[in-house]
């Protein structure tokens, strides 16, 4: 089993940057792929972006493609999200999430997740 914690939500003005970070305990986490989820009030859990079992592919959604960048630390056993260029429409809880499945869009296709961690973004 997988236990994920993610960290480094806040809020910030638009145009803004975070990182987010999601560490793993339990097992390693290159031996998944790992997603980015978010969840704003009212609306159903989406697919943000996800990294490879090797760190070499990445994905991501049309609405944060070139803003956001995904990336792994085997040493540190996380995955990072660095969002850049920030807008009030990625405000939301993220989560992030492992996989057997590279890549997988849908939130059923993954099978632990993380508590999430809440981004504001004022505009």
């Amino acid at each position: 089993q997988v236990q994920l914690v993610e960290s480094g939500g806040g809020l910030v003005q638009a145009g803004g940057s975070l990182s987010l970070s999601c560490a793993a305990s339990g097992r390693t986490l290159s031996n998944y792929a790992v997603g980015w989820f978010r969840q704003a009030p009212g609306k159903q859990r989406e697919f943000v972006s996800a990294i490879s079992w090797n760190g070499f592919d990445t994905h991501y959604s049309d609405s944060v493609k070139g803003r956001f960048t995904i990336s792994g630390d085997n040493a540190k056993n996380t995955v990072s999200l660095q969002m850049n260029t920030l807008r009030a429409e990625d405000t939301g809880v993220y989560y992030c999430a492992t996989t057997n499945i590279f890549p997988a869009l849908r939130a059923q296709g993954y099978n632990y997740w993380g508590q999430g961690t809440q981004v504001t973004v004022s505009s």
